[in-house]
C-alpha cells in the first residue's frame, strides 16, 4: 500500500528494493558523509548495509511501508532510496517521507523530485492526512528538501537518540498548492 512500485517522475523510476541492490547501495555505508548528521554506533559497512536491507524487507512484511529504489532513467542506475515509512514519533504513529542518496547524486534535485512524488502519491491515495520528514537539526540539505516539498518545521524532539526537527505538511495545505 505504501510502496510506489512502478511510479515515475521526470528523471526517476521507483521500484521495490531487491536483494541484488546490496552491492550498489554499499558505497552509501562506506562514505562517512552519509552519517555526518546521525549519531549512532556503526558496524562495518557490509554489516550496516545488510541490516538496512533486512529492516526494509521486515517493514514490507509488516505493512509499515519502506524505501523504494530510485533508478535514474537515463543511466538505469540505482542512485538512492525514497519512500513512505510508518514511524512512531513521541508515541504517535506518523507517515514519513524518507530519502537517502548515494553521495555522487546529491545536490542535483533528485531527493526533492522523489520526495514530492511520495507526497503526491500519499495524498492522492488518501494514505494520511499529514506527512512528516524526520531531519537531524544539523542536516540543512535535507531541511531544504522538506521545505521544497511544502513542509514546515513543526517541532524539535529526540528521535532514536538524535536531536531532530519534525517537518510536516497537511493534506489540506497540499490541496491548496497542488
Amino acid at each position: 500500500m505504501f510502496l510506489l512500485d512502478d511510479q515515475e517522475t521526470t528523471r526517476l523510476r521507483f521500484r521495490k528494493i531487491q536483494r541484488t541492490d546490496f552491492d550498489f547501495w554499499l558505497p552509501f555505508f562506506k562514505d562517512p558523509s552519509s552519517f555526518l548528521h546521525w549519531k549512532q554506533e556503526l558496524e562495518p559497512p557490509e554489516i550496516e548495509c545488510g541490516k538496512w536491507y533486512a529492516n526494509q524487507f521486515k517493514r514490507f512484511e509488516e505493512g509499515r511501508g519502506g524505501m523504494n529504489a530510485l533508478i535514474e532513467k537515463n543511466s538505469n542506475s540505482l542512485i538512492g532510496h525514497c519512500g513512505l515509512l510508518v514511524q512512531t514519533v513521541d508515541g504517535i504513529p506518523e507517515l514519513e517521507i524518507a530519502y537517502s542518496l548515494l553521495p555522487q547524486f546529491r545536490s542535483f534535485g533528485y531527493a526533492t523530485e522523489a520526495a514530492k512524488k511520495c507526497r503526491d502519491y500519499a495524498f492522492e491515495n488518501n494514505l494520511s492526512t499529514s506527512l512528516i520528514s524526520i531531519i537531524s537539526i544539523t542536516n540543512k540539505a535535507s531541511e531544504n528538501v522538506a521545505i521544497k516539498n511544502g513542509m514546515v518545521a513543526e517541532k524539535r524532539t529526540v528521535y532514536k537518540e538524535n536531536d531532530v526537527t519534525i517537518f510536516r505538511i497537511l493534506k489540506s495545505d497540499w490541496d491548496s498548492i497542488h
